[in-house]
């Protein structure tokens, strides 16, 4: 069991003040990780911060826009001051729901630069501050991979997008620098981002997949630990379907 531990790492989580993100931190910390939160909204950080203290835990508080490479950097920076960078969690995202024929040129690219954009920006700060045997797990969605059924053609095409750079990735740094990547693709999972999508569509769909309910965060949150982790040690470019079965029936 001592290959799940994560003591004496330093973790970094982005979007870490809600949701998913809040998930993720409070199991890195109980693993034994001391973990960087990192959002836009800081303010909304604290609660974040609390629960990896309670764990026993250092938690440092950054903001940060994942679409802007310096502020990328600057979380890289700060988290090299904290002790020897291990993880990326890279969970940041924003997703939209609107019809292709009505999508502004705009409002793509705002989506693709946070999921995809932002999620290389970070990859490449935290490497070049990470340690050999260091882990990064891109957190993309079944979306990337099937069609949910709304009309989110945006989020659909980062998050695929976000897939193939995990495998490239993995093929460059793997061997390189000693750092493995690696893919989280969730299905549905209760948060800030799933609550603003028709409820009625979401429950529907919940009843018809082989495992008939939505997702626990902390299920998630323990499949990011072990890829985090040594217990994962031989798995690059991979990525981890973690979805009630959702997309073995699209």
């Amino acid at each position: 069991m001592d290959r799940f531990r994560l003591d004496g790492r330093v973790a970094i989580v982005t979007g870490a003040s809600s949701g998913l993100g809040v998930a993720f931190a409070q199991a890195l910390a109980e693993a034994g990780a001391d973990v960087v939160l990192a959002a836009r909204r800081v303010e909304r950080l604290a609660g974040t911060a609390e629960l990896v203290e309670q764990a026993g835990r250092r938690a440092l508080c950054v903001r940060a826009d994942v679409s802007i490479p310096d502020e990328c950097r600057a979380v890289a920076s700060a988290a090299a001051e904290f002790g020897s960078v291990r993880i990326l969690i890279n969970n940041a995202g924003v997703a939209t729901a609107v019809p292709a024929s009505r999508e502004s040129p705009q409002q793509f690219r705002d989506v693709l630069d946070v999921n995809l954009c932002g999620a290389y920006w970070m990859a490449q700060a935290a490497a070049a501050v990470m340690s050999e045997g260091g882990s990064i797990v891109n957190v993309s969605s079944v979306l990337g991979l099937i069609s949910g059924g709304l009309p989110q053609a945006a989020y659909s095409a980062s998050k695929a997008g976000l897939l193939g750079l995990t495998r490239d990735l993995a093929a460059q740094w793997s061997h390189r620098k000693g750092i493995r990547v690696n893919a989280l693709a969730p299905g549905y999972f209760p948060s800030e981002m799933t609550a603003r999508h028709d409820q009625d569509f979401i429950a529907e769909s919940l009843r018809r997949i082989p495992i008939p309910r939505e997702g626990d965060p902390q299920e998630l949150a323990a499949t990011a630990i072990f890829l985090a982790s040594d217990a994962s040690g031989y798995i690059t470019g991979s990525t981890v379907t973690v979805d009630g079965g959702m997309s073995i029936i699209a």
